[in-house]
């Protein structure tokens, strides 16, 4: 199966790589900001656009808060940077909240943080393709027509992409990403040079559109509740901005100062983007309604369901470059784009903490090796299939997901910084230069303030979001907590048993005698393989064994035995029934019971054979029989291959394609003897 699926892997993502290139996977920061801040980037695509939904509940009325909403993020933007720029400084190995967690605060808070962001990385790569796949569908109608099925190949490609590396993928990722950053950027500045030096009134596709609030002239408790709901919402801006501090290891040197740098650059971009979005939203009259049928009237009629909702970024575009033009369809383009992209960052974050919760026996040990492109290989294959679960059960809608969405991420924010602040007071006990404690009481100062502020958003997220989705994060996060905690515990019963014991014990005293049972159907060439090798072990008593299923087999079997003259004694069982694997088992099992002191070796020729298809004609009965006798103390299985002329052949083309060399892989040279880059790059 392997040679019949090696042709399409090697075409869809290439050649595997030696694991001496790691170094050459390794990110400068220019391809780093795009892999790993396209989220918080993109998310300026959608966020402005949730806190002006939420607020529409209490009518246009309520717009006039959305710019104290966006400075609210800003601060705890600016915030959550500062304090993950301790992080990655003092924890560079790439554990990022989980490492901070597990090591301050215990496992069970490094558990809960390793599940919160797991579930959150899921909701990324959800959220971030349906948002896409909704802002393509305003220029493409048969997207919005096959939301999920496009949704659903956009992850598979990402995948396929992701497989190939974290370079690879970077590379290609950072075209989309700039041209987004410098398009949102020249509609900013082009839109505030209209609109403070030419005058110009700029309207946007609903501004002459009015809202039916559901309800209207909300004060007290009720507003309160309604711009916690409304800044919670605007919080998804944050998201992913973790996943620089889990992906420390995939920068060049020096790793922490790179991406601290790379970290301060994402949020300063981060923040005057949707600082601009919003600004210019409130300029061009944007109206945005949860349920816009119904509740967007034009003329004082709702505009019904055949209305399509376009999102803020797509109608600002429209009032400051014009609908349909040159600039407008780029960057609809570009944010279409960079929302599939923004799906990245998960697929760099969700693997490399996967591998490291393996590493510490959280989950499976295949998560944490890398595969054939020096990718952690199966933790991208997990997370696609999670994420195209997700997208299948709520049909591609991102107002549904993103209900979803930051819960997990503002409890990771809040463990880690909590985390952080008893990192640096562990350290100011031993500490005694002035200077290096000064430095700590500031970052614990930072750290502090961060554990304060995400906290405080972490209630308000739970008691706003809670009853709109918001539990779904939380069951999530609790599976993962289960499963992992379940995971854990099973490989260290599994280490317990089989930690060998300091002094002599019973698995290291040698058995009484030895009985060797060779597995016969026929007599020919693999069968007298078979009973040579056994012969050559010496064992204490050796047997050939066969089934009687068809008495004619049986009978021409014992008179070639015979007639050979084989001194190894044939036994016959009788099946009834025509089963071969029970009465070999049952057989084995009444030996131990004379004899438990004895070990049984069981012996049993199998074909080796070329072509995967071949696998479906021989030796099932082999593998039941293995199957079986694997859950029998005391009994060992061996297998003895007899190679056909097909494996040889098979064989040979190995060797062959091996020994090929790609074009240009000579002149390029070894590895060690390539010029290699700036590291500080």
């Amino acid at each position: 199966m392997s040679k019949l699926t090696d042709l399409p892997k090697r075409i869809l993502i290439g050649r595997a790589l030696r694991s001496d290139r790691l170094g050459e996977t390794l990110l400068p920061k220019r391809i780093a900001l795009p892999v790993f801040a396209s989220d918080p980037l993109s998310s300026v695509a959608y966020a402005p656009g949730e806190v002006l939904l939420v607020l529409s509940i209490a009518g246009v009325s309520a717009y006039q808060y959305s710019p104290w909403i966006a400075l609210a993020v800003v601060v705890l933007m600016f915030t959550v940077v500062a304090s993950y720029r301790q992080n990655v400084h003092a924890y560079p190995s790439g554990g990022g909240d989980y490492e901070v967690a597990n090591t301050n605060l215990g496992p069970k808070a490094g558990l809960t943080v390793a599940s919160a962001l797991l579930v959150d990385y899921v909701l990324t790569v959800a959220v971030s393709i349906s948002s896409g796949v909704e802002n393509l569908g305003s220029a493409v109608p048969f997207v919005v027509e096959n939301k999920v099925l496009c949704a659903v190949g956009i992850i598979v490609l990402l995948t396929l992409m992701n497989l190939r590396g974290v370079r690879e993928s970077g590379k290609l990722f950072a075209i989309p990403t700039y041209v987004f950053v410098v398009s949102v950027f020249a509609m900013i500045v082009w839109g505030a040079y209209q609109g403070i030096v030419l005058d110009t009134t700029m309207k946007a596709p609903t501004a002459d559109f009015e809202i039916k609030a559901e309800e209207a002239g909300l004060a007290g408790f009720a507003l309160v509740f309604l711009l916690l709901r409304a800044f919670s919402s605007g919080c998804a801006a944050l998201t992913g901005v973790e996943a620089i501090s889990n992906g420390v290891p995939a920068f060049r040197r020096p790793k922490s100062k790179n991406a601290a740098n790379t970290l301060a650059l994402m949020g300063l971009l981060a923040v005057t983007m949707f600082c601009g979005i919003i600004g210019l939203a409130m300029a061009s009259d944007v109206k945005m309604a949860e349920n816009p049928a119904h509740e967007l009237l034009k003329n004082g009629v709702p505009v019904g369901d055949d209305y399509v909702q376009n999102p803020v970024i797509s109608q600002v575009a429209a009032a400051v470059f014009g609908d349909g033009t040159f600039f407008f369809v780029l960057l609809a383009a570009a944010t279409a784009l960079v929302l599939f992209l923004a799906a990245n960052t998960a697929y760099n974050g969700f693997p490399l903490l996967g591998s490291i919760l393996a590493q510490d026996r959280y989950l499976p040990r295949q998560l944490h090796t890398r595969g054939d492109r020096l990718a952690f290989s199966n933790g991208i294959v997990l997370l696609a299939g999670a994420a195209a679960l997700l997208v299948w059960v709520y049909g591609a809608d991102s107002t549904k997901l993103i209900q979803l969405y930051i819960v997990g991420v503002f409890v990771s924010f809040t463990l880690s910084q909590t985390g952080m602040v008893r990192h640096w007071n562990r350290h100011l006990r031993t500490e005694r230069n002035p200077a290096k404690r000064r430095r700590m009481i500031r970052s614990r100062a930072i750290n502090a303030f961060g554990a304060f502020f995400t906290g405080l958003v972490l209630v308000v997220v739970l008691a706003t979001k809670f009853t709109h989705g918001a539990w779904v994060a939380l069951l999530g996060m609790v599976i993962f907590y289960a499963v992992m905690s379940a995971v854990r515990r099973h490989y260290d019963r599994v280490a317990e048993e089989i930690a060998a014991p300091d002094e002599p014990g019973a698995d290291s005293v040698r058995p009484s005698r030895v009985h060797s049972i060779v597995l016969v159907s026929k007599v020919h060439r693999p069968t007298l393989r078979a009973l040579a090798y056994a012969k050559l072990m010496r064992v204490d008593k050796l047997e050939a064994l066969s089934i009687n299923v068809d008495p004619a087999e049986t009978k021409a079997l014992r008179a070639e035995w015979e007639r050979r003259g084989i001194n190894v004694p044939l036994k016959i069982l009788d099946s009834p029934y025509r089963e071969i694997t029970r009465p070999v088992v049952d057989y084995v099992k009444g030996l131990r019971r004379q004899s438990p002191r004895d070990v049984v070796s069981v012996v049993i020729p199998e074909y080796v054979v070329g072509h995967w298809y071949e696998h479906l004609l021989h030796n099932q009965s082999a593998l039941r029989l293995k199957g079986r006798l694997l859950f029998t103390p005391g009994v060992m299985v061996t297998s003895v291959p007899y190679q056909l002329d097909s494996s040889e052949k098979a064989r040979k083309r190995l060797r062959r394609r091996q020994d090929w060399a790609a074009p240009g892989s000579v002149r390029r040279g070894p590895v060690d003897e390539r010029p290699r880059e700036p590291a500080g790059d």
